[in-house]
C-alpha cells in the first residue's frame, strides 16, 4: 500500500499565558494506510474533530488532568474525534465502522483500540453530533445535570456558558425537567440564542453586568437551587452569594481561567458552610459506562425536535488553530466542530 500525505495540527511548544494561533503549527507528513503486520490497533480516517476547553490544559508540562499525559512538543494534538475505520486488528471493529473516541489531529490515525470509546449505530442524525450532544459534551451534560446536580421540578437554575457545547444542553434538559433557568454568556447574539432558540426563561449578557452579584439577584430573588459551573473567576464568586440552602453547585469547567498564570481567587466559600451547599466536580470520563441512557434520553428527543443543537463548524485542518484558539476569546457560537471529511 503507498504511503499518502497526512496533514497535522501539532503543538509547536509549551504555552503560558493565553493561547495563541502561532503556538500551533500545521505540518505535512505521510501515513501507510495499512496496519503493521500483527497489530491489534484501529487506522482511522477522521472525519469530524472535536474543538475543547480542556485541550488547553494538556499544552503546559504539568500534567493536571486524570487520565490524560500532556502534549508533545512537535506532536500532534490529541482530542476528540468522530472517524471512519479503515483497517482493524481487534474483533470489535471492522472496515467501515463509524466510531467516536480519542484520535490525533490529523487526516489519518493509528490508535490503540482502547482510545476508540463507541461504535456508532445511531446514523440517522447528523455524525458531527457525536463531536456534541451525542459525544463527550452531550454525557457532560447529561451526567452533570442528572446525576450530580439532582435536579427536582421547579427549582431555580443558573448556568454560565450557556451558549456553548455543554452549556446548551443543560438550560435544554432544566427546562424538559420543569426546572426555571437562566443562563449567562458573552453577546446579545448568544442571549438570542438562549432565550429564543433554547428556550431559557431568560439570559444576559455578563460583560454588560458591572455588578454580577446584583445580576443574580434580579434574575433569582429566591435564590438559585443548581449552579452548572463552566466559567468559574467572579462569576463563581457572585454565585456563591445567592445560592438557596442545601444548594448543588456543579463544576464542569472553569474557562475563565485557563489561560491564567494565576488563577483568580475565590472570596465566598463560607457560604457553602452557612447554607450546606454541596459542591461538587465533574469527569465525565466517570460516567461513560452509562453513555447507553444519554443516547436513550437524547435520540428520541432530537427526532422529535424537543431538542435543538447549534453547531459552529470550521473546514479543514488548517482553519484548526483559529477554531480551538476562538474558543477562549468567544468567537464560537455553539459547539465548535472541525471538519475534516464527511464521509
Amino acid at each position: 500500500m503507498a504511503e499518502v500525505k497526512n496533514k497535522q495540527v501539532v503543538l509547536k511548544d509549551y504555552v503560558t499565558g493565553f493561547l495563541k494561533e502561532s503556538d500551533l503549527d500545521l505540518v505535512e507528513n505521510t501515513i501507510t494506510l495499512k496496519l503493521p503486520e500483527g497489530s491489534n490497533e484501529i487506522l482511522l480516517k477522521n472525519l469530524y474533530l472535536s474543538c475543547d476547553p480542556f485541550m488547553r490544559n494538556l499544552m503546559s508540562d504539568i500534567g493536571i488532568l486524570e487520565k490524560f499525559l500532556p502534549y508533545a512538543p512537535g506532536s500532534p494534538l490529541f482530542g476528540y474525534g468522530v472517524a471512519k475505520v479503515l483497517e482493524s486488528g481487534h474483533p470489535d471493529y471492522k472496515k467501515g465502522d463509524l466510531v467516536w473516541g480519542f484520535t490525533k489531529w490529523e487526516e489519518y490515525s493509528l490508535v490503540p483500540s482502547s482510545r476508540i470509546l463507541f461504535k456508532i449505530e445511531h446514523t440517522d442524525v447528523p455524525l458531527s453530533y457525536y463531536t456534541g450532544i451525542l459525544g463527550m459534551p452531550g454525557m457532560t451534560a447529561y451526567a452533570g445535570f442528572f446525576e450530580v446536580g439532582l435536579p427536582k421540578k421547579g427549582e431555580k437554575v443558573f448556568v454560565s456558558a450557556a451558549s456553548g457545547a455543554v452549556g446548551q444542553l443543560v438550560g435544554q434538559f432544566a427546562k424538559l425537567t420543569g426546572c426555571y433557568v437562566v443562563g449567562s454568556a458573552g453577546s446579545k447574539d448568544k442571549v438570542d440564542l438562549l432565550k429564543n432558540k433554547f428556550g431559557f426563561d431568560d439570559a444576559f449578557n455578563y460583560k454588560e453586568e458591572p455588578d454580577l452579584d446584583a445580576a443574580l439577584k434580579r434574575y433569582f430573588p429566591e435564590g438559585i437551587d443548581i449552579y452548572f459551573e463552566n466559567v468559574g473567576g467572579k462569576t463563581l464568586d457572585a454565585v456563591l452569594l445567592n445560592m438557596r440552602v442545601h444548594g448543588r453547585i456543579v463544576v464542569c469547567g472553569m474557562i475563565s481561567q485557563y489561560n491564567r498564570a494565576q488563577p483568580e481567587g475565590v472570596t465566598n466559600l463560607g457560604n457553602l458552610i452557612m447554607k450546606r451547599i454541596r459542591m461538587q466536580g465533574l469527569a465525565v470520563t466517570d460516567y461513560y459506562p452509562m453513555y447507553h441512557k444519554l443516547v436513550e434520553y437524547v435520540v428520541p428527543k432530537i427526532k422529535e425536535e424537543k431538542i435543538v443543537y447549534v453547531e459552529d463548524i470550521a473546514e479543514g485542518l488548517e482553519n484548526g488553530p483559529a477554531a480551538l484558539v476562538g474558543l477562549f476569546n468567544g468567537r464560537n457560537v455553539g459547539k465548535q466542530v472541525l471538519v475534516l471529511a464527511r464521509e
